[in-house]
């Protein structure tokens, strides 16, 4: 691969500080499935992404203020505040003719601010503070003009200037244009901070806060040579300190079964692509990329974009999709499923074109919420680049909506009537109790066996008790005489997971 701009030698990972990796340490965290990295064997076992549920008031935040323009994305943040017992958005919209916003003379991205008391209904105070500058004054929400304000609420952070900051893109003044950092004392009124790029590229960027691993986190979208064509990619940067960043590192880029899977991505979509399939054209590219920050490791949504030619308009004609991804090390990402993880609407409907989401998505109690932007159009069609009978705010929208998981439940390994068996790699534990993520259907059961290094029984440790049921927080238990796990904290061992009519999410070791 062949990064445009930059020196390649940065897309290798460093290997200082190596940590050993087997026996893998899980603590006391829940491990989930949609990775394997603890997988060693599986036997009679499918393996099932469960799509998110959408939510039945969608889309939940539409353009309805005169300064929004037509459409509304989801690019930027969506955060449950703890301080003022409300969610509170940044979300982007084009600026809308008629209304000068920030810079006078230069259509800008504004991103503009809401709030809501349980995450479904929105307000948008008009608490804006960018400077109206076309004719009188009026009061608005835009907070900024930049793209991709992804918003960060430090509390911790001494200075109050700095209780919240942004990663995003700036447009403006050129001299500077390009991937900056932000700083605010309430999220409404914006400075400065980063006085050059933190890093190459252009536009769509995601920035969070890794509390686990003590780092401000961001992907950067940058130009690479992928297979022949230049894509859109994306590297992983960070820091310590939100002012001083790592150089790029290569994080996610189309493979051969992305492409292979191009041409049934655009027929799902035909009836409403602008242009003709171009065969020595079509490819995958990513545009962007939201993240969940599981206990143990971090769950990404990939925007796959599929192109199928050059748009009338200039740029690429095509959908973009939601899929998953994991990964425990920022940099290699599992994807075993090509399909969506929010599912697809059908042509006609708010979201059955391109699909965005936030920075990150939320847990709230025991739910996992993805708010995300839908369009009924693909990226190339024509509503896009003029207003002039092209069904701009009439026949094409974007909005945006959301969608939920229950805890954890993203992908499950399952176990037939005929029964499965999983066996883990040999792991170490910290917790005093086994639990587990899981369903049984009728008549179905899950069992659990604690075997050696080797995966060999060992005898004083009985199967446990069968489990039924449907809990996020199955407690394992165990037959009179074999006491409880807590007898082999810290020592390696195996567990193998025998599955009859059964899903299996995750398990963790809890104190």
């Amino acid at each position: 691969m062949k990064l445009e701009g930059s020196n390649p030698s940065n897309v290798s990972s460093s290997s200082a500080h190596a940590v050993p990796a087997s026996p893998f340490n899980v603590g006391s965290l829940a491990q989930l499935f949609v990775d394997r990295v603890l997988v060693r064997e599986a036997r009679g076992i499918a393996f099932t992404l469960h799509p998110a549920e959408k939510h039945p008031d969608n889309p939940l935040v539409v353009a309805d203020r005169p300064w929004e323009s037509w459409r509304l994305e989801s690019y930027g943040t969506v955060l449950h505040d703890e301080d003022d017992g409300i969610f509170k958005m940044w979300y982007w919209s084009p600026s809308s003719p008629g209304y000068a916003i920030g810079v006078e003379d230069v259509r800008q991205p504004l991103t503009l601010y809401a709030t809501s008391e349980d995450g479904v209904k929105w307000e948008k105070p008009l608490v804006g503070t960018v400077p109206a500058l076309r004719g009188d004054r009026f009061d608005h929400n835009v907070v900024a003009t930049v793209l991709n304000a992804n918003v960060i609420k430090d509390k911790d952070d001494p200075d109050p200037d700095r209780r919240y900051k942004m990663i995003c893109y700036r447009s403006v003044p050129k001299q500077s244009s390009g991937y900056h950092t932000m700083v605010s004392p309430d999220g409404l009124h914006w400075s400065e901070l980063s006085t050059s790029p933190i890093s190459p590229g252009r536009d769509v960027i995601t920035g969070y806060y890794d509390d686990a691993r003590g780092l401000y986190v961001a992907f950067p979208k940058i130009a690479t040579t992928v297979r022949g064509h230049s894509r859109r990619v994306f590297y992983v940067i960070t820091s310590e300190d939100f002012q001083h960043w790592t150089e790029p590192r290569l994080a996610f880029a189309p493979d051969l079964w992305d492409d292979a899977g191009s041409l049934h991505r655009l027929e799902e979509v035909r009836p409403i692509l602008d242009v003709p399939d171009a065969p020595e054209l079509m490819r995958t590219e990513f545009y962007g990329v939201g993240v969940y920050l599981a206990e143990s490791c971090t769950i990404a949504f990939p925007w796959v974009f599929t192109i199928n030619n050059d748009a009338r308009y200039g740029n690429h004609e095509g959908p973009i999709e939601l899929q998953l991804a994991a990964s425990r090390d920022l940099s290699s990402w599992e994807r075993h499923f090509r399909i969506p993880c929010v599912p697809r609407s059908e042509p006609g409907e708010w979201d059955c074109g391109i699909n965005f989401t936030p920075a990150q998505a939320l847990r709230v109690g025991d739910e996992i919420w993805l708010y995300y932007d839908g369009s009924t159009y693909t990226h190339g069609t024509p509503c896009v680049y003029r207003a002039e009978g092209t069904g701009q705010g009439t026949e094409h929208t974007a909005s945006i909506g959301l969608a939920k998981w229950k805890l954890d439940r993203f992908v499950s390994a399952d176990g037939s009537a005929d029964g499965g068996m999983l066996t883990t790699v040999p792991i170490v534990f910290s917790g005093e109790r086994l639990e587990i993520n899981a369903l049984t259907k009728r008549g179905g059961t899950i069992t659990v066996e604690l075997l050696d290094a080797a995966g060999s029984p060992m005898n004083s440790f009985p199967p446990s008790n069968p489990f039924t049921g449907d809990n996020l927080r199955g407690v394992v238990t165990w037959p009179d005489g074999g006491g409880g796990v807590g007898r082999f904290i810290g020592k390696p061992v195996t567990l193998r997971f025998h599955l009859r009519d059964a899903e299996l999410y995750s398990f963790a070791f809890r104190e």
